[in-house]
């Protein structure tokens, strides 16, 4: 294992070695971590729903009904009917005619492009994609085309040299977990359809925040199924609860049923998990004014840092703030830390060389008096 500990020292002298902090109490805009309060800015409880009183109720009642393990695959015995009323819950939710869930977004990721793409296909894939997304290229053995972030005049390029009869797939975050950013899904559609490719979007950083009811990217773009056939959600973001699905049409989940190696052979998520979810997904849809809140905030937010000489910019609920080298951009969360505040340094390879940065993340819980409290400290440590 020497081998392993000199890996290790290496890691800790560029800095880029990774610490878990313990949680003591729930999810939240204010949370205990190792016996201290602190203000959260680092979750992806976008919504506020992780813990919601409500949420917190349906799991109960999810537990009493069905226990807690769902005691095998979802194609033996562990398919139960929360998991099929969630199910179609979330085929209504995002205008699909099917979804099928999984217990990370991981695993979708990889189910769907292990199961659509293989070594004679090619993947056009964005370059600051999701780890998950490269990843379930990589376990397809597709030939994989990376092309400039949001750049669809580079993807254009790299299209214009296959046939229409290609196998190939086009596959983009959302909205990119670590800039906020939103791809420019709708000329990538246009691409897709052009030039006889699929295309495939993860939305977790989207859905619950974006469009009508929280519809998310897709929604507030007004694209159908026939845009984007194929579409990756999460549900431990903005609904506060656990687990992923896959929406799209029929002949799609049914294949995903009968050929996706993630789905048929794993455990399926706790029952108890998919009856709260229901409830959180209605809590998301028709209470729209957490999705307004937190673009006041964020809004809020940006103006304040330009007061103080930082450029934010206005991507919210994720809002990044470069710093470059890692060394200082730990320096900078250990100094928030010091104030109270919880922002996680993002280092590489989670993010390219050269871009370390603060996270921040908003939640619709947050409030006016709390980003004061972080424009304070960060005129202080920065």
């Amino acid at each position: 294992m020497k081998d392993l500990a000199v890996a290790l020292a290496r890691q800790h002298a560029r800095h880029l070695y990774r610490s878990r902090q313990i949680l003591e109490g729930p999810q939240g805009t204010e949370i205990e971590v190792g016996g201290r309060e602190y203000l959260s800015f680092c979750s992806n409880d976008y919504l506020g729903l992780a813990n919601h009183p409500a949420v917190v109720a349906a799991l109960q009642e999810g537990a009493a009904r069905y226990g807690v393990g769902s005691g095998a695959s979802h194609l033996i015995t562990g398919h139960s009917r929360a998991h099929h009323q969630l199910e179609e819950t979330l085929a209504e939710f995002t205008g699909r005619p099917r979804t099928l869930l999984f217990s990370t977004g991981y695993m979708a990721n990889l189910a769907a492009l292990s199961t659509l793409a293989g070594r004679h296909d090619t993947v056009y894939a964005d370059r600051l994609n999701h780890a998950s997304l490269v990843d379930g290229i990589r376990l397809a053995g597709a030939r994989l085309r990376r092309y400039r972030h949001s750049d669809t005049t580079h993807l254009a390029s790299l299209l214009a040299d296959k046939s229409r009869d290609e196998p190939s797939l086009i596959v983009s975050d959302g909205v990119f977990s670590m800039d906020g950013d939103c791809a420019p899904v709708a000329e990538l559609a246009g691409l897709a359809r052009d030039h006889g490719a699929r295309l495939m979007i993860d939305d977790a950083h989207g859905l619950g925040v974006t469009g009508k009811g929280g519809g998310g990217t897709l929604a507030q773009l007004a694209l159908t199924v026939e845009d984007v056939p194929l579409l990756v959600g999460t549900l431990g973001k903005a609904f506060g609860t656990f687990g992923a699905f896959i929406a799209g049409g029929e002949e799609l989940i049914e294949t995903m049923i009968q050929r996706a190696r993630p789905y048929i052979y794993t455990t399926a998520l706790p029952p108890a998990i998919a009856h709260a979810t229901i409830t959180a997904v209605s809590l998301a849809r028709r209470e729209e004014w957490r999705r307004e809140k937190l673009r006041a905030l964020g809004r809020y937010l940006v103006q304040g840092a330009r007061r103080i000489g930082i450029d934010l910019p206005d991507t919210v609920p994720i809002v990044p703030l470069v710093i470059g080298d890692a060394s200082r951009a730990i320096k900078l969360s250990d100094g928030l830390r010091a104030r109270g505040i919880l922002i996680s340094a993002i280092r590489p390879p989670t993010v390219p060389a050269s871009t370390a940065r603060l996270r921040i993340t908003l939640s619709a819980t947050h409030s006016e008096t709390d980003i004061d409290g972080l424009l304070s400290a960060l005129s202080e440590v920065m």
